[in-house]
Protein backbone atom coordinates (compact mmCIF):
# COMPACT_ATOMS: atom_id res chain seq x y z
CA UNK A 1 0.00 0.00 0.00
CA UNK A 2 1.16 3.19 -1.10
CA UNK A 3 1.33 6.03 1.43
CA UNK A 4 2.27 9.15 -1.11
CA UNK A 5 -0.18 11.57 1.52
CA UNK A 6 1.73 10.85 4.26
CA UNK A 7 4.92 11.59 2.46
CA UNK A 8 3.72 14.82 0.91
CA UNK A 9 2.84 15.61 4.68
CA UNK A 10 6.19 14.97 5.90
CA UNK A 11 8.24 16.86 3.40
CA UNK A 12 5.98 20.16 4.42
CA UNK A 13 6.89 19.73 7.53
CA UNK A 14 10.11 18.89 6.89
CA UNK A 15 10.03 22.34 4.89
CA UNK A 16 8.75 24.17 7.10
CA UNK A 17 10.95 23.40 9.85
CA UNK A 18 13.65 23.82 8.54
CA UNK A 19 12.08 27.76 8.08
CA UNK A 20 11.42 27.77 12.24
CA UNK A 21 14.15 26.18 13.71
CA UNK A 22 16.52 28.97 12.61
CA UNK A 23 14.18 31.41 14.62
CA UNK A 24 14.50 30.02 17.99
CA UNK A 25 16.03 31.64 20.52
CA UNK A 26 17.73 29.23 22.90
CA UNK A 27 20.97 29.07 23.54
CA UNK A 28 21.35 25.84 23.26
CA UNK A 29 20.47 25.16 19.49
CA UNK A 30 23.13 25.97 17.42
CA UNK A 31 22.86 28.58 14.83
CA UNK A 32 23.68 25.02 12.05
CA UNK A 33 20.91 22.42 12.49
CA UNK A 34 20.15 20.55 9.39
CA UNK A 35 16.48 18.49 9.69
CA UNK A 36 17.31 15.24 7.76
CA UNK A 37 14.00 13.64 7.58
CA UNK A 38 10.50 13.57 9.18
CA UNK A 39 8.48 10.46 10.01
CA UNK A 40 5.19 10.53 10.33
CA UNK A 41 2.57 7.66 11.47
CA UNK A 42 -0.21 6.85 9.33
CA UNK A 43 -3.16 8.99 12.02
CA UNK A 44 -0.91 11.59 11.82
CA UNK A 45 -0.74 12.01 15.20
CA UNK A 46 3.25 11.97 15.74
CA UNK A 47 5.91 13.53 14.08
CA UNK A 48 9.11 11.68 14.16
CA UNK A 49 11.91 14.83 13.27
CA UNK A 50 15.02 13.81 12.33
CA UNK A 51 17.98 16.39 13.31
CA UNK A 52 21.65 16.44 12.70
CA UNK A 53 23.77 18.61 14.66
CA UNK A 54 27.77 19.36 14.07
CA UNK A 55 29.72 19.77 17.62
CA UNK A 56 31.06 17.59 20.93
CA UNK A 57 28.04 14.99 22.08
CA UNK A 58 27.30 17.00 24.77
CA UNK A 59 26.79 19.97 22.14
CA UNK A 60 24.17 18.03 20.62
CA UNK A 61 22.18 16.31 23.45
CA UNK A 62 21.94 19.90 24.44
CA UNK A 63 20.42 21.28 21.15
CA UNK A 64 18.13 17.88 21.08
CA UNK A 65 17.09 19.24 24.60
CA UNK A 66 16.47 22.69 23.53
CA UNK A 67 14.32 21.60 20.47
CA UNK A 68 12.77 19.36 22.60
CA UNK A 69 11.97 22.04 24.94
CA UNK A 70 10.50 24.43 22.31
CA UNK A 71 8.15 21.67 20.32
CA UNK A 72 5.10 23.29 21.60
CA UNK A 73 6.25 26.46 19.82
CA UNK A 74 6.79 24.67 16.89
CA UNK A 75 4.25 22.83 16.84
CA UNK A 76 2.13 26.00 17.21
CA UNK A 77 4.13 27.55 14.37
CA UNK A 78 3.27 24.13 11.86
CA UNK A 79 -0.17 24.17 12.68
CA UNK A 80 -0.25 27.92 11.60
CA UNK A 81 1.56 27.25 7.93
CA UNK A 82 0.82 23.81 6.97
CA UNK A 83 -3.45 23.12 6.49
CA UNK A 84 -4.10 19.87 8.55
CA UNK A 85 -6.94 18.51 10.72
CA UNK A 86 -4.73 17.40 13.74
CA UNK A 87 -1.25 18.38 13.58
CA UNK A 88 1.02 15.52 14.96
CA UNK A 89 2.79 15.88 17.88
CA UNK A 90 6.63 16.28 17.23
CA UNK A 91 9.49 14.58 18.99
CA UNK A 92 13.07 15.62 17.90
CA UNK A 93 15.47 12.89 17.32
CA UNK A 94 19.38 13.18 16.89
CA UNK A 95 20.77 11.74 13.60
CA UNK A 96 24.13 10.91 13.46
CA UNK A 97 24.32 10.18 9.55
CA UNK A 98 25.91 12.82 8.81
CA UNK A 99 28.46 12.55 11.21
CA UNK A 100 29.02 8.66 10.31
CA UNK A 101 29.45 9.72 6.79
CA UNK A 102 32.38 11.87 6.97
CA UNK A 103 33.95 9.18 9.33
CA UNK A 104 33.39 6.71 6.47
CA UNK A 105 34.87 9.31 4.29
CA UNK A 106 37.86 9.76 5.91
CA UNK A 107 38.70 6.24 6.37
CA UNK A 108 38.36 5.74 2.42
CA UNK A 109 40.81 8.66 2.27
CA UNK A 110 43.33 7.15 4.36
CA UNK A 111 43.31 3.92 2.49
Amino acid sequence: MKYERIDRISHEIKRELCSIIPGLKDPRIPEVVSVTMVSVTRDLSYANVYVSVLGSEKERAAAIEGLNSAKGFVRREIASRVQLRVTPEIKFMLDDAIEHGMHINEILKDL
